[in-house]
């Protein structure tokens, strides 16, 4: 608090001493002056941390010397004080960003909290955030060994995620490290449960809401007497939905928001398709063949997603829906959409595949400018955020909102940063995913991988008769031991998904509506 320098401007400082003298005490230091040409004056001589500024001044008013000083210091706190209670002055005030609005008469114990409002408020915060998870850390940890059911490792996700975007605006790398494993821990927990529990999830209504279970039990369910929109954003983790929200809930209100399960493999090919046709991998390759494509079929695994959404609403008995289905996989395709919207308003429900998250995490493989950009999962969420907010994808959300639509927000899959190799052995016609393996003869480190024998147990296709899946635990991703080293350093630090965690497995499904 000390060496703070607060510059008072009033005609009556006369009258003001009381308070001057009050926060002397507390080691401030007040300059003051009687004009708004006084302030500009002392303002270009002298630094200041905040400034005081009495609205209702001879010669320049307060709104007028506001704006002067802005020019010379656009980040100097400027606390407009006025007797004043007309609506025009506030605004005018607010929207010259001012830092508070205090109106006379004012008491010491106002200025105060405007004080720390304004100059402590990160440190406060941050003391604060700091306290508050310290207590949820043991609590946390407590939970965590309890965990035992789906609903339960989605909460507990959500927590670390809360805490995690919580403590990221704080310096305290201590707690960070904390934080980092604490969600290493539960990973490794989620790992065992999954392990353990998710072929039971196939059999009558034991499970969670899944992507095969998705538009059936929670999208049809919305469709009604409004033109909506379905929005899966491809690759897009819990915690980046987080950042993009309160820029959404500017133009949306959030209805509703659950927590469903990616299946395994939690990769595109599978999930998405998965969300589309309504059906399990095996039943999506024997039923349409000539849709679903296997791990080691040349071309494009996601190329009928249109198709298999319309065998869905089919056999739901939606034959008279009116949709539409579009696939946004770069700058063009996403801006012509944008210039094309009105037409969306007759049907029942526009589908809008955005590939942008998937292309950035394959992207940070390849292109070293981006493994710089998003080295961790805060910078990753920084360069996601900072991408929405210049996309198309935001200006078709916007016009979704003037148009009147109800916007329905999912994914298909979640990612993870990849930091530990574990060898994995497989022949020729072994699949090539870092995350998971479908092959013969898979050698590999038991303890690293959830292993299936029989796909056919997890609703899986077998290439061949003695093909098994392998899926990669935690943070581990496959490695094959020729070349080791090198292959190491090229993919250690990256976004990868197809295999177990809480980053890939737990994605969230919106409902929200316009405001």
């Amino acid at each position: 608090m000390n060496n703070i320098n607060i510059l008072w401007v009033d005609d009556e400082i006369d009258l003001l001493k009381p308070h001057i003298l009050f926060l002397e005490k507390k080691n401030y230091k007040v300059t003051t002056c009687q004009s708004g040409m006084e302030a500009l004056e002392i303002i270009d001589e002298k630094p200041f941390d905040i400034v005081f500024l009495d609205e209702n001044m001879p010669g320049l008013t307060g709104l007028e010397t506001l704006s002067e000083i802005k020019e010379k210091k656009a980040n100097l706190p400027i606390v407009m004080i006025t007797k004043s209670e007309e609506e025009y002055i506030m605004e005018e005030a607010i929207g010259s960003k001012i830092a508070d609005y205090l109106i006379k008469p004012v008491n010491p114990n106002q200025i105060l909290l405007s004080l720390k409002k304004n100059l402590d408020l990160s440190r406060l915060v941050s003391e604060k955030t700091t306290s508050d998870y310290q207590q949820e850390f043991r609590k946390i940890a407590m939970d965590m060994a309890m965990v035992n059911s789906f609903e339960g490792w989605a909460e507990m996700y959500q927590r670390l995620i809360y805490w995690e975007i919580q403590l990221e605006d704080i310096e305290d790398i201590g707690m960070t490290e904390i934080l980092e494993s604490q969600k290493i821990e539960a990973n490794q927990q989620f790992g065992k449960f999954i392990e353990k529990n998710y072929p039971k999830w196939f059999d009558g209504d034991k499970g969670p809401i899944m992507s095969h279970t998705l538009f059936k039990e929670k999208i049809i369910p919305e469709l009604g007497d409004q033109p909506t929109i379905l929005i899966v954003i491809d690759n897009l983790r819990y915690d980046q939905w987080k950042v993009f929200e309160p820029i959404i809930s500017t133009y949306f209100k959030k209805q509703k928001e659950i927590s469903y399960y990616s299946i395994l493999p939690t990769a595109t090919q599978y999930a998405r398709n998965a969300i589309f046709s309504g059906l399990m991998p095996s039943d999506m390759n024997k039923l349409f063949p000539q849709f679903w494509k296997n791990d080691t079929d040349e071309g494009g695994k996601n190329l009928h997603e249109a198709d298999f959404l319309n065998t869905q609403f089919k056999r739901l008995g939606l034959r008279d829906l009116k949709w539409e289905y579009h696939k946004i996989t770069n700058l063009k395709s996403g801006k012509k959409l944008v210039d094309n919207f009105k037409s969306l308003k007759n049907n029942d429900l526009s589908v809008i595949v955005y590939n942008f998250v998937d292309m950035l995490s394959h992207s940070k493989t390849e292109m070293e400018v981006v493994k710089e950009l998003a080295s961790n999962d805060k910078a990753y969420r920084s360069l996601t955020l900072s991408w929405f907010k210049n996309s198309p994808l935001l200006e078709m959300i916007q016009q979704a909102q003037l148009g009147g639509f109800k916007l329905l927000i999912t994914t298909d899959h979640g990612t993870i940063n990849v930091k530990t190799p574990t060898k994995v052995i497989g022949d020729r016609d072994t699949s090539l995913n870092l995350r998971y393996k479908t092959g013969r003869s898979l050698t590999y480190e038991d303890r690293d991988v959830m292993a299936v024998k029989d796909p056919k147990a997890v609703h899986l296709p077998s290439i061949n008769m003695s093909s098994s899946f392998i899926f990669a635990k935690d943070d581990k991703f496959l490695a094959y031991p020729n070349n080791f080293n090198h292959y190491v350093s090229y993919y250690k630090n990256t976004y990868q998904h197809g295999g177990i965690s809480l980053e890939e497995m737990i994605i969230p499904f919106v409902v929200m509506s316009p405001k």
